[in-house]
């Protein structure tokens, strides 16, 4: 069937129309375009990664004015616990303390008496350590030697120089002995090691 002239023009009509439609619905660089999405919300953070513990509980027992539980800011130190507890006793050796030290929460302070063999005597500054927790002089190496307060490389070879030549230490009061080792720095070592 012939569709006449007026139908070869609508046809050619409808052509035209969609490649005008086409040609200004499409990018001119001829590249398909991402449908821009909306962006999503933040993810709120959790308790968990945000909240930073702002108070720390120590429990002071010992040689202290009042023992027991004292609150302090984070970041505190074993001074601060020593003053929250209102500080040592008369005649009480802090010494073996590492006054510097940064408390962490629930922890247990020694003052001025022994670890409870129970207790872990290995954290560092707690109290005065227990006979097993000491270092022994004729068996430490070097780097033992310098986990003790104020013992750098120099004075731990100095220990290990003098217990090589005097066929090891017969008591802590040879520490003495040794160059380096003055009356101060012996009086904080003498309750930290043994022989």
């Amino acid at each position: 069937m012939d569709p006449g002239r007026a139908g070869c023009l609508g046809v050619v009509l409808v052509a035209v129309i969609g490649c005008v439609v086409l040609l200004v619905t499409r990018d001119p660089s001829g590249e398909t375009r991402a449908v821009p999405s909306r962006p999503l919300p933040a993810p709120t953070p959790t308790s968990a990664t945000t909240s930073r513990v702002s108070e720390l509980v120590v429990s002071v027992v010992g040689r202290v004015r009042e023992p027991g539980l004292v609150t302090l800011s984070a970041g505190a130190r074993v001074a601060d616990a020593l003053r929250a507890a209102g500080g040592p006793l008369p005649d009480t050796d802090t010494m073996a303390l590492n006054l510097a030290r940064e408390l962490s929460d629930g922890e247990q302070l020694y003052v001025g008496v022994p670890v409870p063999e129970r207790a872990s005597a290995s954290r560092p500054g707690d109290t005065t350590p227990t006979t097993s927790s000491k270092v022994d002089l004729n068996r430490a190496d070097e780097q033992r030697l310098r986990e003790l307060p104020g013992i750098g490389p120099v004075t731990a070879g100095a220990i290990l120089r003098w217990r090589s030549e005097n066929d090891g230490f017969e008591s802590v009061a040879q520490l003495r002995e040794v160059d380096g080792i003055g009356p101060v720095r012996f009086d904080r070592l003498r309750e930290l090691v043994r022989v």
